[in-house]
């Protein structure tokens, strides 16, 4: 199994755990994973991050597709790629509306195609194939639509890159379906080793649409997991309360929630209508004591060191069955990073 550990994105003072990452590093992890919301940028962390590591690789988990154009994701991604000796990792989302029209500026109509659209360009001009031409329903190159003076070219990238793995965070069917059919990989942002037919179903529809005989083989789900060890199930709970709470409850509209649909998904719709309820209503506290604790097991590896690693043991299971083959650990107690590493060598 690989391991990731996950960062996630800053908060008002841009402070990134480098010890943490050295360490992780020195435990033989496999990546370290970086996020942007609307505030510091996930293309100025990685490149900080590679910069001071040696093995140990870094992904975007993830860069928003509509706050750039393809080609300055694939002009980022090569670069970052080839300075840092193919240790970067490309990860992608649609990002949600509330971000999408209030930060970026653009309309949020048809997530799913912009995002399939966006990676099948960046895959050409990552290949440098020929001058890149594509004529798609969100992005055409040369563009000559509004606005358009008429000169524009097909180019080919100056850079030369190998071919970086494109993951997607997804979490719909549609999603699953899109990151299988043009993705490498994907990493939803919660998951249970036991309800993962919810996630292979789709992608191996998106396999069977691809054509291209892609399979588990050349496919990686990486989901992302908490981790925290502690005697006290109120202790050592409490980090995944507060982020599902977040997620289920206040990700999004009322009536456009993707994470609260998945929870509905894995059998616990009375409780993800109730926590959308709570958290919206500003009782965030309240949402967050909401979740049962059966969800919060699940999708966590947490509880005392024995616990942890009894968990662990459904990972491994699922990364025989050929479906996991990365677990990005949310892990805040330095000492935990090697523990997990050990819990996982066998």
């Amino acid at each position: 199994m690989n391991l990731g550990l996950l960062l996630g994105y800053s908060g008002k003072q841009l402070e990134i755990p480098m010890s943490m990452v050295l360490q992780a590093e020195q435990a033989g992890y496999h990546s370290v994973w970086v996020a942007e919301a609307y505030g510091s940028d996930a293309a100025t962390v990685s490149s900080w991050i590679l910069a001071q590591t040696k093995r140990i690789k870094v992904g975007t988990a993830i860069f928003q597709v509509p706050g750039r154009t393809p080609a300055m994701t694939a002009m980022t991604t090569m670069s970052l790629a080839q300075l840092s000796g193919d240790r970067f990792i490309l990860g992608l989302g649609a990002s949600g509306p509330q971000v999408v029209e209030g930060w970026h500026g653009i309309g949020y109509a048809k997530p799913l195609t912009r995002l399939r659209e966006h990676i099948e360009i960046v895959k050409k001009i990552m290949k440098r194939e020929g001058p890149v031409e594509y004529d798609g329903e969100i992005y055409q190159l040369p563009y000559a639509g509004d606005g358009s003076v008429g000169l524009g070219k097909p180019l080919k990238s100056i850079l030369q890159a190998t071919e970086v793995p494109v993951y997607t965070a997804s979490f719909t069917p549609g999603g699953f379906r899109v990151s299988g059919e043009v993705a490498d990989g994907l990493f939803p942002s919660f998951a249970s080793p036991d309800k993962l037919g919810l996630i292979t179903k789709p992608v191996e529809e998106g396999f069977t649409k691809a054509g291209n005989g892609k399979s588990w083989d050349n496919f990686d789900i990486a989901p992302f997991v908490g981790v925290y060890c502690a005697d006290d199930p109120q202790e050592y709970l409490y980090a995944t309360r507060q982020m599902l709470a977040l997620y289920i409850g206040g990700m999004g509209a009322k009536n456009k929630n993707f994470y609260n649909a998945m929870a509905c998904r894995m059998g616990y719709e009375e409780a993800a209508a109730k926590v959308q309820d709570l958290y919206l209503s500003g009782k965030k506290e309240e949402a967050a004591e909401a979740l049962p604790l059966e969800l919060l097991e699940e999708v966590s590896l947490t509880g005392t060191k024995e616990q942890i690693a009894a968990k662990a043991a459904k990972w491994k299971a699922a990364e025989k069955e050929g479906f996991v083959k990365t677990l990005i650990l949310g892990i805040h107690q330095p000492e935990m990073i090697g523990f997990m590493a050990e819990v996982f060598q066998d």
